[in-house]
């Protein structure tokens, strides 16, 4: 998914609790989906920064030869902008593009 187009809070914002669960009608359920879902968030974004960051990776590094590379800086100041891995998620949330399943409530056949 592309999380530089997410329209997600970057600041705190305050939820209702009868929003947060109306998919599960368990809030406690709805905080571990969304807390999953961060975390699925996250590990992507941290991969796709590993792998711009390492686009600037210099082969013979020594302490002689370290500089500031700008679009290296850019980058990561890029990524520091972007909402938290849980604004997402939330924003997911509400939109209803979470695809949650219960596994213990399904047939078995």
């Amino acid at each position: 998914m592309d999380y530089k187009k997410s329209t997600a809070a970057k600041s705190t914002v305050t939820r209702d609790i009868n929003d947060v669960d109306k998919h599960t009608e368990n809030i406690y359920e709805s905080i571990v989906i969304l807390g999953k879902r961060a975390n699925q968030i996250s590990t992507e974004i941290k991969e796709e920064l590993h792998a711009k960051l390492s686009e600037f990776a210099s082969n013979t590094e020594s302490l002689d030869e370290i500089f500031e590379n700008k679009e290296q800086i850019e980058v990561s100041r890029f990524y520091e902008r972007l909402p938290k891995s849980a604004a997402i998620s939330m924003d997911e949330w509400y939109k209803d593009e979470i695809y949650h399943r219960t596994p213990s409530t399904e047939e078995t056949v």
